[in-house]
C-alpha cells in the first residue's frame, strides 16, 4: 500500500524533471503502462525531443510522424537498444506505448537521461570555456604512407589546384577563426579587468559577461529569474526522484512480468498453430518433397565448392611461399633501410608517449568557468569548475598551455616524418621518368 502511494510521487518527480518543453503528464506513463495506444503519439514525441537534445539537434513541433519515428528508432539502434519489438512498430505511432515506455527507462538506466539534461539545459551565468585534454583514440595514421597507391586513384579524378584551392580555403577559415578567439579573449579579459572586485563572491571577484550584461540592462533580470526558477524547479524534482527511483523500477518490474507472461501466452499460441497447421502444410502442398530435395542438391553443392576453395586456397599459399623465398635474397639490402625507417618511426612514437607514463592528474575534459588570476591569494584558482570558497577541480590557464604545446610537438614531430616519407616516395616516382626534371618547392 505504501508503495502504491509513493508510485505517482515518483511518477510525477520524474515528469518534472524533464525540460518544461518535453514535459509529459504522469498519466501518460500510467496508460502507457496498460500499452493504450492513446499514449504512442505523446512517447514517440517524448522520446524525439529528449534524443534530439542529447545529439545536439534542433526540433521543431512541425515534424512530420513519421520523421520523428525514423530519427527515434535511429538513435536507439546507435546507443545499443536493438528490441526487435520496438522497431517493428507501425511507422503512424498508432500503437507500442508500452514497448516506448520500457525504451525511455532504459535510457534512464543507461544513459543517465536526466543527468545529460540536467547538464545541457544548465543556465550559464559565467563565462566557460570547453577544455579537452584527452588522448585521441584514433589508428596509427603513419601505417601504409610509403605504399603506393591503387592505379587510377584520386590523383586520376581530382585536379591538384582544386586540392590547393580547398588547402587555402581551409587555412583562411582557420586564421578568421583564430583571429575572431583572441577577439573575444581580449574582451573578455577586458571585462574581467574592469569588474574586479565588484562581485560578492571573493573568489570570483569580478563580472561575467551575463552580469555586466545584466548591470547595463536590468530588464533583462525577469527572464533570467524564471530560467532560474525553472531550473531550480527541475533540480528539486530530481532530487525527489532520487529518493523515490526504487520504487520506480520496482513498478518497471512488473512491467516486464506483464510482457513476459503476454509473450508466453503468445508463443504458446503460435506454438500451437504451428503444430496444428504442420501435418496440413505437409499433406496439401505437393511441391514440398520437391523443394526439399532441391534444398539438399543444393547443400552438397555447396559442400564441394567449399571444398574446392580450401584447396586453391592451399595452391595459392604454396605458391606465395615459393615466391617470398626466391625474393629474400634480393631483399636483404632493402631490408636495413626499411629497419631503420622503423626504428626512426619508433624514436618519435616514443618520444610522444614519454610524458604518459609520468604521474599526471587525470585529463581535463568539460566546460570550466573562466576567472581571472590576480596577486591575491584567494583567487589563485585559474579556470575551473566550482566558484565555492575551496575551488575544486580547479585548473590554471597554464596547465592547458602546456599541455597543448605539449601535443603540439608531438604533432609537429609526425609532421616532418610524414613529409619526409613523401619527398622519398616523390624521388622514388622521379627516377622512373626519363627526361623530365623535377625541381622540389
Amino acid at each position: 500500500q505504501q508503495r502504491g502511494r509513493a508510485l505517482p510521487a515518483a511518477v510525477g518527480a520524474l515528469c518534472r524533471a524533464l525540460p518544461p518543453h518535453a514535459r509529459p503528464a504522469p498519466d501518460t506513463l500510467r496508460r502507457a503502462r496498460f500499452d493504450r495506444p492513446q499514449a504512442s503519439l505523446d512517447f514517440w514525441r517524448l522520446l524525439y525531443v529528449l534524443l534530439k537534445q542529447i545529439h545536439g539537434g534542433k526540433w521543431t513541433e512541425s515534424d512530420a510522424i513519421d520523421a520523428q519515428i525514423r530519427f527515434v528508432k535511429s538513435a536507439l539502434w546507435y546507443h545499443g537498444y536493438d528490441r526487435p519489438e520496438l522497431h517493428r512498430l507501425p511507422a503512424d505511432g498508432s500503437a507500442g506505448s508500452r514497448e516506448l515506455l520500457l525504451a525511455f527507462s532504459w535510457l534512464l538506466h543507461r544513459l543517465g537521461l536526466l543527468e545529460q539534461l540536467l547538464a545541457r539545459n544548465r543556465v550559464k551565468t559565467g563565462d566557460e570555456i570547453s577544455v579537452c585534454m584527452c588522448e585521441d583514440d584514433l589508428p596509427n595514421r603513419q601505417g601504409g604512407t610509403t605504399e603506393a597507391g591503387p592505379e587510377g586513384g584520386l590523383e586520376d579524378r581530382v585536379d591538384v589546384r582544386y586540392l590547393q584551392w580547398l588547402n587555402g580555403r581551409l587555412r583562411f577559415q582557420w586564421r578568421s577563426l583564430h583571429t575572431q578567439q583572441q577577439e573575444q579573449c581580449k574582451l573578455l579579459h577586458k571585462i574581467h579587468l574592469f569588474t574586479s572586485g565588484s562581485h560578492m563572491d571573493q573568489i570570483l571577484g569580478h563580472f561575467s559577461v551575463t552580469e555586466t550584461d545584466l548591470v547595463r540592462q536590468p530588464e533583462n533580470y525577469k527572464q533570467l529569474l524564471q530560467l532560474l526558477e525553472s531550473e531550480t524547479v527541475q533540480l528539486e524534482a530530481f532530487l525527489e526522484w532520487k529518493q523515490l527511483e526504487p520504487v520506480y523500477w520496482q513498478w518497471m518490474e512488473t512491467v516486464l512480468d506483464n510482457m513476459a507472461e503476454e509473450g508466453n501466452m503468445c508463443e504458446a499460441q503460435d506454438a500451437h498453430v504451428e503444430k496444428r497447421r504442420l501435418p496440413e502444410v505437409t499433406s496439401y502442398c505437393p511441391w514440398a518433397a520437391n523443394l526439399t530435395g532441391q534444398m539438399d542438391r543444393l547443400s552438397r553443392d555447396l559442400m564441394a565448392l567449399q571444398d574446392q576453395l580450401h584447396q586453391l586456397i592451399s595452391q595459392r599459399k604454396a605458391a606465395w611461399w615459393e615466391k617470398v623465398t626466391a625474393r629474400e635474397e634480393l631483399q636483404k639490402e632493402g631490408f636495413s633501410a626499411t629497419a631503420r625507417k622503423i626504428q626512426e618511426s619508433v624514436e618519435v612514437k616514443l618520444q610522444g608517449l614519454a610524458s604518459i607514463h609520468a604521474p599526471k592528474k587525470n585529463k581535463m575534459h568539460g566546460s570550466y568557468r573562466l576567472v581571472l588570476r590576480n596577486k591575491h591569494p584567494a583567487s589563485k584558482t585559474g579556470f575551473g569548475q566550482s566558484v565555492s570558497k575551496e575551488p575544486v577541480s580547479a585548473v590554471s590557464a597554464t596547465e592547458v598551455i602546456r599541455e597543448l604545446q605539449m601535443r603540439e610537438a608531438s604533432l609537429q614531430r609526425e609532421l616532418e616524418q610524414l613529409r619526409e616519407e613523401c619527398r622519398q616516395r616523390l624521388d622514388q616516382i622521379a627516377e622512373g621518368l626519363e627526361g623530365v626534371i623535377c625541381i622540389s618547392p
